[in-house]
């Protein structure tokens, strides 16, 4: 018997080669090639493509096209509706993205039990008894407006969801799917193009929207090639530790809206609660006075969000002292403690650093940068700071202290936190409207700040 024969997928571009090669030739990625068998050729080929529907239709004039507002399925939580956009537009097809145990089912199966909209809920990974004993944990009581189907082949799926015409349909998860015109394992790079295809199809011409629920690696990206992405219509990402409370849930990719927006949730037994204001929640919760400790004024997408920088600089125990962050970039830690050492005089090349970004948030915004040098400091001075004050700016190679965006909006947050003075750079242009219950502290360079703050200590 004949081995199948197989190509070669590049998994982030989908490109096909007959062999592997170390560099995908269309995309430039080094070691993104996987193996997979050919794909069946449908008996008809490409004779069945112009159909008659498909000749009768005409390019349309940009001018007479419809630019009427898309009418959006509001889905009953508010937090999620907003990060769409206003709510889910009819026929899209919607990703959403985690680690596992992060809550990506328990927020599938939120959705329906929130909205009262009439929900084919796909599950291709547990039993009908489990989606029903997590959904009485999440709302009491099983809802009627929820059709759950135990199927892992697309072709039932997508019969079944046209026989019941659901108002949204949920599928959890899209590795789990398969058709049977593709000679390959479910998971496998042409069976989750082609799964994905067939669900872009249905959703268009049915009207009816589509939620799909993906792993992702151990890189964090999405598991599976990264056309994936580009057929979905929005993509949303879970991010947060496992172990910790609070989650965040990122637009990644929204053809109906803005990506710079997110969502904040805590896991709680009775599932995801929506944190309507989270700053609140991730602003000091222990007694004033200790050492370590600033606060940030931060900006994700374009919510403000204030939260605090935990620094602990003790004596090296070993030769090498350590350096380590959680919830910050490592090698930018390196470089702040380069510049304290350099521009500031700052001896810290034999002590250990320990860094701290608390709630469990991950922080990628320069503006961090004053606040992680402030609680350094602090924590080796063993000098507290004052609990009313917080920091936004970016530290440069050489020492001064660089304007970050939407300086005004982080003020304005700060101030309606309560807090009394913010660290900005001094070459911050600042409206004339900024709120008078703060004041704004403009520093040049990582001496000003020193100054600034530590004259007493």
């Amino acid at each position: 018997m004949a081995s199948a024969k197989t190509l070669w997928y590049c998994t982030n571009c989908g490109n096909e080669s007959p062999k592997w090669m170390g560099r995908c030739p269309a995309c430039g990625e080094w070691n993104t090639m996987v193996e997979a068998p050919v794909e069946k050729k449908s008996a008809s080929g490409s004779k069945g493509l112009a159909t008659k529907s498909n000749r009768d239709r005409k390019p349309l004039n940009l001018k007479e096209i419809d630019h009427s507002k898309e009418d959006r399925v509001l889905l009953g939580m508010p937090e999620v509706d907003r990060l769409l956009g206003g709510g889910i537009v009819p026929g899209s097809l919607v990703l959403i993205g985690g680690e596992p145990g992060i809550g990506k089912s328990t927020l599938s199966l939120q959705i329906p039990l929130n909205s009262g909209l009439q929900t084919l809920y796909v599950t291709g990974e547990e039993s009908a008894r489990q989606v029903k004993m997590r959904a009485e944990r999440l709302s009491g009581e099983a809802k009627d407006n929820t059709l759950i189907f135990c199927e892992t082949r697309i072709e039932d799926v997508i019969a079944q969801a046209g026989e019941i015409k659901p108002d949204l349909m949920i599928v959890d998860s899209v590795q789990t799917m398969f058709t049977d015109t593709v000679e390959s394992t479910p998971g496998s790079v042409s069976q989750i193009k082609e799964v994905a295809a067939m669900l872009l199809r249905f959703a268009k011409e049915s009207g009816v929207p589509v939620i799909l629920i993906g792993h992702i690696t151990k890189d964090g990206y999405i598991a599976g090639p990264k056309i994936l992405e580009h057929i979905v219509d929005v993509v949303l990402q879970f991010e947060g530790e496992n172990r910790g409370a609070y989650r965040i849930l990122r637009s990644i990719k929204n053809r109906f809206g803005s990506t710079s927006e997110i969502a904040v949730f805590e896991m709680t037994g009775a599932g995801l609660k929506e944190v309507e204001n989270p700053s609140e929640m991730l602003i000091p919760m222990h007694e004033a006075g200790l050492s370590g400790a600033a606060i940030c004024a931060t900006l994700d997408g374009t919510r403000p969000l204030l939260f605090e920088v935990q620094a602990l600089v003790s004596s090296a125990v070993y030769g090498t002292a350590q350096r380590s962050a959680t919830g910050f970039d490592t090698r930018r830690l390196n470089m702040l403690l380069a510049v304290l050492e350099k521009r500031a005089g700052f001896h810290l090349s034999a002590k250990d650093v320990f860094l701290n970004m608390a709630g469990g948030l991950k922080v990628s915004d320069p503006a961090a940068d004053l606040a992680v040098i402030a609680a350094v400091l602090s924590s080796n001075f063993d000098y507290s700071l004052p609990g009313d004050s917080c920091f936004a700016g970016e530290v440069g190679l050489s020492g001064e202290i660089r304007p970050v965006a939407q300086t005004d909006r982080r003020i304005s947050e700060a101030a309606r936190l309560g807090f009394k003075k913010i660290f900005v750079s001094s070459y911050s242009p600042l409206p004339d409207n900024l709120p008078k219950t703060i004041k704004v502290v403009k520093v040049a360079d990582v001496p000003a700040l020193v100054k600034a703050l530590f004259k007493n200590a």
